[in-house]
């Protein structure tokens, strides 16, 4: 038999995510499961190619401003369709996404992720990369990933 307690839904609040955070709420509703909803805010010592050329104080700030907003929005997720009655879990840590992701997984014992998919091929696959793919290379549970088109088994 199957049981999942705890469920993690990383979420970059993009349109690609919104299927699998429905995916997620499905899941955790029929399992009865906690809902752990993560962000990952992207350290801004990597995003800045020269990083002598601002203070560490503004990247700071910046950073600081990064995860209030994506508390602020964490905040309003997954919506008015949460009906399970448990608690949900919002968290947001910085760093690079995929590591962050998983070692949230571990430290939480998460029994399932589901991640969407950016559905990237070809060049912009190897250029970006994918986190979703490092994800479930490297997760230490099951990963569910959600493609944001085609065939979907839950009502979006």
């Amino acid at each position: 038999m199957i049981q999942l307690n705890k469920i993690l839904v990383p979420t970059d609040f993009s349109d690609f995510g919104k299927p699998a955070i429905a995916y997620a709420c499905a899941i955790a509703a029929r399992f009865e499961a906690e809902l752990h909803l993560l962000n990952v805010v992207p350290d801004q010592a990597m995003l800045v190619p020269e990083v002598a050329a601002f203070s560490p104080e503004s990247m700071q700030a910046q950073s600081e401003s990064l995860v209030r907003e994506a508390q602020r929005q964490l905040a309003v997720l997954p919506g008015d369709d949460w009906e399970n009655g448990k608690a949900i879990v919002r968290q947001v840590r910085t760093g690079p996404a995929a590591i962050e992701i998983i070692e949230y997984a571990k430290a939480e014992n998460i029994d399932l992720i589901v991640i969407g998919t950016h559905g990237r091929s070809g060049l912009m696959h190897i250029l970006m990369g994918s986190v979703a793919e490092r994800v479930v290379r490297n997760a230490p549970c099951p990963v569910l990933t959600v493609k944001p088109e085609g065939h979907q088994f839950v009502t979006l």
